[in-house]
């Protein structure tokens, strides 16, 4: 039980971080931004905005930090998922970016990475102590510059470069000229080809110009740039695949007095990504599943009570939609067709859901009652598929149902034809207008003849459990007669 409760916590981790980071896809989608519609600093600006928040806007170094090194950390989680992307070594500088990687570190460790930090020219104040002593309470390495292997990939997965900020001038002294060589990427080689792993600058790529970037091609060539409060110019010369804004604290009057074009953030996030990522490689697009052990003699006789059970994981996981299913019908020359759903009861009679009696699935269901449901819950490695015949619930479930659901989606029921083809989303909003107008008064909203639930009675359900190596868990319930009595029959398929 223990290990079950610790692998749903690190689920529900996985997940609350997901949301937090602002990776729902509609979001996702709606702020990638172009890179030539946003403002760019100067390094002149950078410092005064940055005084202008410390100073009259009643900022602390502090909250900024905190603020900057969040971001930081979740722009790695975006793209960089912990299963694949565990180890990390954060490279502070002794001013400013290198108090946002420490605050990063922190925060990397608390999204489930294995922090390490090289600091190797500590800050003697109290704000940077504080910071240490946080990462050494939670047992995070420091390591210093000569400890640090010549072939960084064998050892790390990501480096996170804080050494130096917009504010640096000159050439860099020791030990960091030694440790942007030993990060460099010589022309005509890859980083694979020198044993580096990814590289993730803050702000500012260290052995760049602040305005013109890397002009004397001595500077790191980042597979990230995280940059914090606005873009500075030398981000417009970024090659690397990923670039995100952090620092979700520039107030109206600074933005307004600097003219500042700046992305709008997803939901909760702290940062948002500029720009399309590069294409990848589709076939090389896999996740190795981590699971507990998926066995015969640990799950329920009765499917019913194993679905149960796995869907209140589900919730407890803290998952968007749990009840989200897959609904796959055919017509009666067997064309499929498959669609998402939302599951609205289940007993052991069936599954049952709602929808309009005249749609696509209606009427294929009318020619062909039997179905198959997929539930896919990605965060616990887990899917359910269930076949069986269906048929409709009884008026008086639909009835009840029906006047449970906010009145809003009671008149979307009434307003819309479903899978008939309309000239127009002004229709929809027509129709909708009207009957809301209708039925201001508050009185009742009958439920459409057609429109009301079906019940999938199921005769084969499988539950799966992803694996390492795809290794996966697949136990099936199937019914079969024993001395006249149903009964489920429990095997085990290959995966």
């Amino acid at each position: 039980m223990l290990f079950k409760t610790t692998y749903l916590q690190r689920s529900y981790q996985r997940i609350r971080r997901s949301e937090a980071m602002g990776t729902d896809a509609v979001h996702s989608l709606e702020h990638i931004h172009d890179p030539e519609a946003i403002s760019y600093l100067s390094q002149a600006d950078a410092i005064a905005i940055d005084e202008l928040l410390m100073g009259p806007l009643g900022f602390s170094v502090d909250q900024l930090m905190e603020l900057a090194g969040l971001s930081v950390a979740a722009s790695i989680a975006e793209v960089y998922k912990p299963d694949d992307y565990s180890r990390v070594l954060i490279i502070c500088g002794p001013g400013n970016n290198g108090g946002d990687g420490l605050v990063a570190a922190r925060h990397l460790y608390h999204f489930g990475y294995t922090p390490f930090v090289c600091y190797p020219k500590r800050t003697n104040k109290p704000l940077y102590h504080g910071l240490v002593t946080q990462l050494e309470a939670l047992a995070v390495p420091f390591l210093s510059s000569e400890e640090l292997p010549a072939q960084l990939a064998s050892n790390f997965d990501i480096v996170v470069d804080a050494m130096f900020g917009f504010s640096f001038h000159g050439a860099p002294r020791p030990p960091f000229d030694a440790l942007i060589r030993q990060l460099l990427v010589p022309s005509g080689l890859t980083r694979e080809n020198c044993g580096l792993p990814m590289i993730v600058s803050i702000d500012i790529p260290s052995g760049w110009h602040v305005e013109q970037g890397d002009i004397e091609g001595t500077g790191l060539r980042p597979d990230m740039l995280v940059s914090l409060t606005a873009p500075k110019l030398c981000a417009r010369k970024l090659t690397g695949s990923h670039h995100f804004l952090g620092g979700r604290f520039v107030p109206p009057e600074v933005a307004n007095r600097y003219s500042l074009r700046l992305p709008k953030y997803p939901g909760t996030a702290m940062c948002v990504r500029i720009g399309k990522p590069l294409s990848v490689d589709v076939a090389s697009l896999r996740e190795n599943y981590v699971s507990p052990d998926f066995l015969e003699e640990n799950v329920k006789d009765d499917p019913i009570k194993q679905f149960q059970e796995w869907f209140d994981d589900a919730v407890a996981a803290g998952l968007r939609e749990p009840n989200a299913m897959a609904l796959a019908t055919a017509d009666k020359d067997g064309h499929p067709s498959v669609r998402m759903v939302l599951l609205k009861g289940f007993d052991e009679r069936g599954f049952v859901w709602y929808t309009n009696y005249e749609s696509r699935k209606a009427h294929e269901i009318l020619e062909n009652p039997h179905a198959s449901l997929l539930f896919f819950w990605e965060a616990l490695h887990r899917q359910v598929r269930i076949e069986g015949s269906v048929e409709k619930v009884p008026e008086e479930e639909s009835d009840e149902y029906f006047h449970s659901r906010p009145r809003g989606s009671q008149i979307g029921a009434l307003a819309s034809n479903q899978s008939s083809v309309i000239p127009g989303r002004h229709v929809l909003h027509q129709a909708y207008d009207e009957l809301q107008a209708k039925y201001t008064d508050g009185k009742l909203i009958p439920r459409p003849e057609h429109w009301g639930g079906y019940r999938l009675k199921p005769k084969a359900i499988e539950f799966w459990q992803g694996q390492p190596s795809r290794l996966h868990d697949r136990l099936l319930y199937s019914r079969t007669e024993i001395n006249g009595k149903q009964n489920w029959k429990i095997e085990r398929l290959a995966p």
